[in-house]
Parts: structure tokens; C-alpha cells; sequence
């Protein structure tokens, strides 16, 4: 069965950066989306970055655009997550997660989820 799991998460100023990274294992397909999303506490699930196992199309929310950059090192079967200029709303558990596709934008489309980082920045 996939397993995914993240790690990378921690306490960090605004303005400052981190990376969090999602190990996989197991027969995910190469046809599979891989996506970050994150959860804040009272807050819903919401969509962050995504990218394919195969080839080169990304995905990101407008509210991370621009600062964020996801990427897949496939020999690794990781996927990584940079996050740069971070500021206090990005304050949020995040979970990696992987499916077959769909409206990738959403916690649906995927089948797999890791178990979170917490990632924390301050003021």
C-alpha cells in the first residue's frame, strides 16, 4: 500500500524560509498527482502546490504563488516543497497527499495522505 510520510516542518521567522519534504513508497503510478495541501486550526483543508510524476506541469494557489516551488526528485520518490518569504498565515499542519487526479485543487482528488508537519512562523 503508498505510504507517504513528511518532514521538514518547524518554527520560523516571517521572511524567512523552510523546505518540507514527502518521502513516498509503495507501487504509486506515474500517472498519480502529487500534492501539498495545508490545515490550520478552525480552518478547512486547502489546496497548496501539486505536480505530476511525470512531466512538468505545476500547480499552485494564488496564495502562495510566486513564493512557493514544489518539485519531485523521482529516483528519491520524494517531493519537496520550498517555502520562501514566509509569513504568519502560513502558519499550518501540512500533508502531502497522492491521487489519480481529478480536480487536483481539492482534498478529493486525492486517495493517499501523510500524517502532517506542523509548520509555524512568527511574527
Amino acid at each position: 500500500q503508498v505510504q507517504l510520510v513528511e518532514s521538514g516542518g518547524g518554527l520560523v521567522q516571517a521572511g524567512g524560509s523552510l523546505s518540507v519534504s514527502c518521502q513516498t513508497s509503495g507501487r504509486t503510478s506515474n500517472t498519480y498527482v502529487m500534492g501539498w495541501f495545508r490545515q490550520a486550526p478552525g480552518k478547512e483543508r486547502e489546496f497548496v502546490a501539486a505536480i505530476r510524476w511525470s512531466g512538468d506541469t505545476t500547480y499552485y494557489a494564488d496564495s502562495v504563488k510566486g513564493r512557493f516551488t514544489i518539485s519531485r526528485d523521482n529516483a528519491k520518490n520524494t517531493v519537496y516543497l520550498q517555502m520562501n518569504n514566509l509569513k504568519p498565515e502560513d502558519t499550518a499542519v501540512y500533508f502531502c497527499a497522492a491521487g489519480p487526479g481529478g480536480v487536483i485543487t481539492t482534498p478529493r482528488a486525492y486517495t493517499y495522505w501523510g500524517q502532517g508537519t506542523q509548520v509555524t512562523v512568527s511574527s
